[in-house]
């Protein structure tokens, strides 16, 4: 794959008003996208059609006229999705038959941040010789098609009905929450609408917070960046569950009701534990960040695991190569491909409670049986060109401390990829034995050789 100058793992993202993320921009990538789009659809299906979703942004407003003008001089028709989450978009893509959908999020990134990204007519993230090819129309000159091939813009009025009708659907038909007080902490952002209605409409009494943005206030002391806000809600209203999604609502973060927050590595295993009573599970992907109990416990069960690189986009690349269905992240990134082409909060979190449901478990015991390991982790900084990867004294301190660990736990060394620093941890059975071998590695001196 080529240097990128524009897309980064996850679309174009910045600063509103910085090298990319202004109306000039968004104007140019609409137009090359939809130059591309246009050069690969089959004129016999009609002229193609591209789904703008968005979370909300003040920014949004803003990018999202100047994509859809891009795109209609580029032949290309809009239809607007408003504030919806991310993988509403995804699955809006596929049900609608359309050429790719747009996503105008940051996901967790404050109000000041806006991204741009694209899922292909499968709904899934678009190949990379097609970003490539987006990419090196974006400078060309802009251009406009005759008038009458110019693209047409429409609204679309039941995007959220059926998304909410898509989540659903993904929870078993003799299953419902009745009886069951749910905490939804929509976190400002693009669930608002959304979140609250699918719990409530399967039955849950829905006590929402976070569900009133301004434009400005996405992710700001709420959602899955800031869960003690839902922590405090579940107490202060005796709730069974809290679920906290991020701005965009791709990413999952619950409680139960004594306050007790569950990560993504917890949450995931109760899902593929439940998957098990119902069938064969193949393998789940985690990331080189997954806690290494749940390695050892998906080892004990018979399941394949293996660890991708840090990010949903890699633990789903994974996935697919392997032809398995259940993935994610520590930070509650979870992917489920027997419900979604993508990472869901909504969809994840349904599948959580679909194990506790059809086991009769609180959370907590749905959990009991994954025995986290302690993790100590201490950050370095790093001189550039280090070449920490072949340092003689780190690897055989690292080779000291695997001895030492003797399978009760394992070590992790890696570079930021945000700042200069070298990461450093060390998970093991006690806090003791990690702090130890942190404490090892630490001592070394990476100035020398």
């Amino acid at each position: 794959m080529s240097q990128r100058k524009y897309f980064g793992t996850d679309g174009v993202r910045g600063e509103v008003g910085g090298a990319t993320i202004n109306p000039e921009f968004a104007l140019r990538l609409g137009y090359a996208a939809g130059q591309v789009l246009a050069r690969q659809h089959n004129p016999i299906r009609g002229r193609p059609t591209v789904v703008i979703g968005k979370d909300t942004r003040i920014s949004g407003y803003m990018l999202e006229s100047a994509l859809e003008a891009g795109l209609s001089a580029a032949g290309v028709d809009v239809l607007l999705a408003g504030p919806v989450p991310t993988p509403a978009v995804a699955y809006l893509t596929r049900a609608l038959r359309l050429a790719a959908g747009v996503v105008i999020s940051a996901s967790h990134n404050p109000y000041q941040d806006n991204g741009i990204k694209f899922f292909s007519a499968q709904g899934m993230k678009l190949p990379d010789e097609v970003e490539e090819q987006i990419e090196a129309a974006i400078d060309q000159p802009l251009g406009c098609v005759g008038s009458e091939a110019l693209g047409r813009a429409r609204r679309i009025d039941d995007a959220s009905g059926r998304y909410i009708e898509f989540c659903k659907s993904t929870f078993p038909n003799e299953l419902d929450l009745s009886g069951m007080k749910i905490v939804v902490d929509a976190a400002h952002g693009a669930a608002y609408q959304i979140a609250p209605h699918v719990f409530r409409e399967l039955g849950a009494e829905v006590f929402p917070i976070g569900c009133q943005p301004d434009g400005f206030n996405i992710n700001e002391g709420v959602g899955a960046l800031h869960p003690e806000a839902m922590a405090a809600e579940v107490q202060k209203r005796g709730a069974h569950i809290g679920i906290a999604l991020d701005g965009d609502a791709d990413r999952l973060q619950m409680v139960d009701q004594v306050g007790r927050l569950y990560n993504g590595d917890e949450l995931l295993y109760a899902i593929v534990r439940d998957r098990l009573t119902q069938g064969e599970v193949a393998g789940v992907v985690g990331t080189l960040m997954t806690n290494f109990g749940f390695e050892k416990r998906m080892k004990a069960m018979g399941i394949g695991f293996d660890r991708a690189k840090v990010g949903d986009r890699y633990v789903l690349e994974s996935m697919l190569q392997k032809g398995w269905l259940y993935g994610g992240e520590s930070s509650g990134h979870l992917l489920c491909l027997d419900c979604h082409t993508t990472g869901d909060g909504i969809i994840a979190a349904l599948q959580v409670l679909t194990a506790v449901r059809r086991s009769g478990e609180s959370l907590a015991e749905a959990v009991g049986d994954l025995k986290m390991y302690p993790q100590e982790m201490v950050n370095v900084p790093l001189q550039p060109g280090t070449q920490w990867e072949t340092h003689p004294g780190l690897s055989e301190a690292k080779a000291r401390v695997e001895r030492e660990l003797n399978g009760r736990g394992r070590v992790l060394i890696r570079a930021s990829g945000t700042e200069p620093k070298l990461r450093l941890m060390v998970e093991a059975e006690d806090m003791q034995l990690a702090q130890d071998g942190v404490r090892e590695l630490v001592a070394v001196d990476l100035t020398k050789r």
